[in-house]
């Protein structure tokens, strides 16, 4: 298939997944990353720099994955075509997801294959925010309403057996973990992309979707305090799924921060009831302001081309949930 025919192909599916969100009756759509084979790799397929040569074991399975080798090469921003697109042919909010520094950092930097690029993980992470930062100017600029930055690396720090024993089914979180000095550097990189910025920024924090399984659990109080820093609108959160988030979190939501819940669960095949999500809705309620809180998804269905739900799982999922949210409106205050 040729340039211009993979261009149509893909608009024609992008214009699908906007379609099926508005009839779920979403009311924020995004483009569902249906451009992307995986929602990190390819953002740094396309900025370049990266190759496929460390191997490591997942979920019980040998694997290779990237790693930067060489500088990054990204010269212009690399999603404004897509953004434009998504812009063009929906009327309702609009939200744009990119991989956070600290993520991509965290990943895909390692001293056996990236020190001639990059020397250090710092001097990594300080071009990542040059042209992240410049990444989410063009979004905005674009029209994109919302540019949500994807950090499940920091989620990484409420997992308590990996914290304090490694012990981890990932061989690429075997790491030196210091919160105490990597939580407060992922959030300055956060602040210094939100600088500025001409559209509503989220935060999501997830615990990682693979194959129906989450890469870490536990909630998300050990994170809670250090997000008093984060200068950004709302946070995405997950409590639906097994080992996440639980509604007594909130407690600790720093004052200026919206939250949104992950209220649905994306994993487990099992499809929840209206009654289910308005509960753990309803949970969250209790604890802050319902003006504080919008409701989604836990994470995204497909973070990767290769995961099993299908479109009608997804949609029906969404359908239920814009029906609980709906309940939850038309509750007197």
């Amino acid at each position: 298939m040729d340039a211009a025919d993979y261009q149509r192909a893909m608009d024609s599916m992008v214009l699908f997944a906007i379609q099926i969100q508005e009839q779920a009756g979403l009311d924020v759509i995004s483009d569902g990353e249906w451009r992307r084979t995986q929602y990190i790799q390819e953002y740094l397929n396309r900025v370049g720099g990266f190759e496929k040569c460390r191997p490591f074991t997942h979920q019980g399975e040998q694997k290779f994955t990237s790693v930067v080798v060489r500088r990054m090469g990204a010269n212009e921003p690399v999603f404004v075509n897509d953004a434009q697109f998504l812009v063009e042919h929906t009327e309702r909010v609009t939200k744009f997801a990119l991989p956070s520094p600290f993520l991509i950092v965290t990943r895909y930097w390692h001293e056996d294959f990236s020190t001639e690029a990059y020397p250090t993980r710092q001097h990594f992470m300080e071009h990542l925010v040059e042209i992240l930062s410049a990444e989410a100017q063009a979004l905005a600029s674009a029209g994109i309403d919302i540019v949500q930055l994807d950090d499940p690396a920091l989620t990484y720090f409420c997992d308590r057996q990996l914290m304090d024993r490694g012990e981890t089914h990932d061989e690429r979180l075997r790491q030196d973990w210091d919160p105490e000095r990597q939580i407060p550097d992922a959030i300055n990189a956060i602040n210094q992309i939100a600088s500025g910025l001409e559209a509503e920024v989220h935060l999501h924090c997830c615990h990682s979707v693979y194959k129906r399984m989450s890469d870490v659990t536990g909630d998300y109080k050990p994170i809670m305090p250090y997000l008093e820093n984060v200068k950004i609108d709302r946070v995405n959160l997950e409590f639906a799924y097994t080992g996440t988030g639980d509604p007594s979190d909130l407690s600790l939501l720093p004052g200026h921060l919206g939250i949104g819940m992950g209220v649905v669960d994306v994993r487990g095949e099992r499809v929840q009831e209206v009654e289910e999500i308005e509960s753990l809705a309803a949970a969250g309620a209790e604890i802050i302001s319902p003006e504080r809180i919008a409701l989604n998804p836990d994470c995204g269905f497909a973070p990767d081309s290769g995961e099993p739900p299908t479109i009608d799982e997804a949609y029906e999922k969404l359908s239920r949930l814009t029906a609980a949210a709906g309940n939850l409106r038309a509750r007197p205050s």
